[in-house]
């Protein structure tokens, strides 16, 4: 349900954009999309805003980081339809997303550390052999080799083929490469989002890149999490002044 919003301080879109870095197209695009409330007009058409339209632009923006543009788009479209228990699901569910990716990034955490753990164990091939055969390291691995067949489809492994019999015969990146998806996928993670590890793995020729590459995952997460915060203070204040 719409709401008239009055106020005895009218506001221009230069008021609102000032101090965002925003344009005053970019503050009539939003009220278009449903991001802030409609604006009333003045007796000569102008657009008429309040103090209660800056507040829902703070929200908005303060949203973005830490939601994405759509989330916090679909948030303030909620809110200024006097749904606010839609609003907070649609939080709710962000949030919920967020603690997913820690998880999983907590499970490629353990999965590097027990690859390095099994990388130093003990060598990786059989000695004399030049590499193993699928059956071999699908028994070590613990998996089936028809998995690791699939694996090589997805371009996640890349075993070389003996001359003679035609064999697939895994070399030590090999074997790196199908323990690192192994661990990788007992984290759930899909393997559509281990292949851009692998591709990092293979271009330094080790695992210290995923090390960097969690890192700066880890940061971006606490990044995202505190800018939730920093979100959900400006959403209470504009839900405050709504009344």
């Amino acid at each position: 349900m719409n709401r008239k919003l009055q106020s005895n301080k009218r506001l221009r879109p230069i008021d609102l954009a000032r101090g965002h870095g925003l344009s005053t197209q970019a503050v009539r695009n939003y009220e278009e999309a449903g991001i802030l409330p409609a604006a009333a007009r003045t007796p000569s058409g102008y657009r008429a805003y309040t103090p209660l339209h800056a507040g829902a632009l703070r929200a908005f923006l303060a949203l973005v980081p830490g939601h994405g543009h759509r989330t916090a788009a679909a948030v303030m479209r909620a809110v200024n339809q006097d749904a606010v228990d839609e609003a907070l699901r649609l939080i709710d569910e962000s949030h919920a997303q967020l603690l997913e990716d820690r998880r999983t990034l907590q499970a490629v955490e353990t999965a590097l550390r027990d690859l390095e753990a099994a990388m130093t164990s003990g060598p990786a091939e059989a000695p004399g052999s030049g590499g193993m055969f699928i059956g071999p390291l699908a028994k070590r691995l613990g998996i089936r080799p028809a998995t690791l067949r699939k694996w090589e489809r997805a371009g996640l492994v890349r075993p070389r083929r003996d001359p003679h019999t035609g064999y697939r015969v895994y070399d030590e990146a090999a074997v790196r490469d199908a323990r690192l998806v192994h661990q990788l996928r007992r984290g759930g993670y899909l393997l559509e989002r281990i292949a851009p590890l692998i591709d990092r793995v293979r271009t330094a020729g080790g695992l210290e890149p995923l090390e960097a590459a969690l890192g700066d995952w880890r940061g971006r997460l606490s990044a995202r999490g505190r800018a939730m915060l920093t979100g959900a203070a400006e959403l209470d204040a504009h839900l405050r002044e709504r009344g």
